[in-house]
């Protein structure tokens, strides 16, 4: 079963665009739902799906303008398990972190996931 993933974000929740095929995950928006957890299990769901035959080369694109303390542990989750398919050699991960120039605290977010997790991080400022 290889469907696409996608989540309209609203104003508590991230816009989530996950494309089987070509291996392209995007994050965006606010993630400060009153469940994350809740929010946050399709997600994980898919994601244990796609490991199974993965993208030869996935990107996953993070453009958050905020999220709160348990949404960072859940993305941290994510980021591990795509960490994972990458140990497993199945996909060559990139992860893009986009951050407002003005927005030191998401830059700093983004060195700090990228110290956590073994994948290739590039900081993007716009």
């Amino acid at each position: 079963m290889e469907e696409n993933l996608i989540i309209e974000g609203t104003n508590k929740t991230p816009v989530i665009k996950f494309y089987y095929e070509n291996g392209s995950i995007e994050i965006s928006g606010k993630s400060i739902p009153e469940n994350s957890i809740g929010f946050y299990q399709p997600i994980y769901s898919w994601i244990d799906n796609y490991a199974t035959k993965p993208s030869p080369k996935t990107e996953i694109k993070i453009n958050l303008e905020y999220f709160n303390t348990s949404s960072s542990k859940c993305l941290l989750d994510i980021l591990r398990k795509f960490e994972s398919i990458k140990k497993a050699g199945k996909s060559d991960i990139e992860v893009l972190w986009h951050y407002e120039a003005d927005d030191e605290d998401m830059m700093e977010a983004g060195d700090d996931y990228n110290s956590l997790v073994d994948l290739t991080f590039r900081l993007i400022k716009v």
